[in-house]
């Protein structure tokens, strides 16, 4: 596959479901609640029809694990994106804000290959921004370069992180780590969109990130954006993270480092 054309591809992949989702923005007509998932809207729906229909017409032989589709029962296994190649898409990341109107909400698309993340691009519709990477080549928004911001100070760090009050043994974890680390950093956000958290920090906007029970469309193309912008990404078990760990640690290695270092003695290592 040519990767840089692959890019081109995949990015109006995203403006396909850019267009659905602003099409939908505040006129939805049904949303529903998925079990231990979130909500669900025709938005999402669509979106991903639109991208997965795109893609798998321009690369007939790679796989396709969405959202949605998986869901729905479709394409549910793990392998890592054998030698056919994989995308792996968010058609709406951040359903919440999405049906509620705050603007923070991104579609999210990665492809890999034996493994290895290849490219991705997260486009942030209301924001007017795309980001995207190749692996070896960088990661850019809107074509400008992106740097991982090299704070090693926990204190002076702005780090970024979600909840997710379905589960709620995982929400009594969260809540622990939240505790730990509140009054130890500048500050914490909490945007609702775990691929556009990644882009900031990639972006050098949040130092760090952490969030627990993601899935692999969640950060597949945005864990490519941080490693390409000179970022690490760790489990909760402080091994590297994969699209299928349960479990991410983001931002420059110090602060990577501190901030399991803080988490260690509650993490329940999953």
């Amino acid at each position: 596959m040519n990767l840089r054309q692959a890019l081109y591809d995949t990015i109006h992949a995203t403006k396909l479901g850019r267009e659905v989702l602003l099409k939908y923005f505040g006129k939805l007509a049904q949303v529903e609640e998925k079990y231990l998932a979130g909500l669900v809207s025709e938005a999402d729906k669509e979106s991903e029809y639109v991208i997965k229909n795109f893609l798998l017409n321009k690369y007939p032989n790679t796989e396709f694990l969405g959202e949605e589709s998986s869901f729905a029962g479709d394409e549910v296994s793990e392998g890592r994106g054998g030698h056919l190649g994989r995308w792996i898409c968010d058609p709406l990341d951040g359903t919440t804000n999405y049906i509620h109107q705050f603007p923070v909400f991104c579609i999210s698309i990665g492809y890999e290959q034996n493994g290895e993340l290849l490219l991705g691009v997260i486009d942030v519709p209301m924001l007017g921004e795309t980001y995207t990477a190749i692996k070896g080549h960088g990661a850019f928004v809107n074509g400008n370069k992106l740097k991982i911001n090299p704070n090693k100070d926990l204190k002076k760090a702005l780090l970024a992180t979600g909840f997710f009050p379905d589960d709620k043994v995982a929400l009594q974890e969260q809540i622990q780590l939240f505790s730990s680390i509140v009054g130890d950093c500048r500050g914490i956000r909490r945007a609702g969109a775990a691929a556009y958290d990644l882009c900031q920090v990639a972006r050098g906007v949040f130092d760090g990130f952490w969030e627990k029970n993601l899935s692999p469309w969640d950060v597949a193309a945005g864990q490519l954006l941080v490693e390409e912008a000179g970022g690490v990404l760790k489990d909760y078990n402080n091994q590297p993270h994969t699209p299928y760990s349960r479990s991410v640690i983001a931002g420059n290695p110090l602060i990577v480092e501190q901030i399991y270092n803080k988490f260690i003695p509650m993490l329940s290592k999953k």
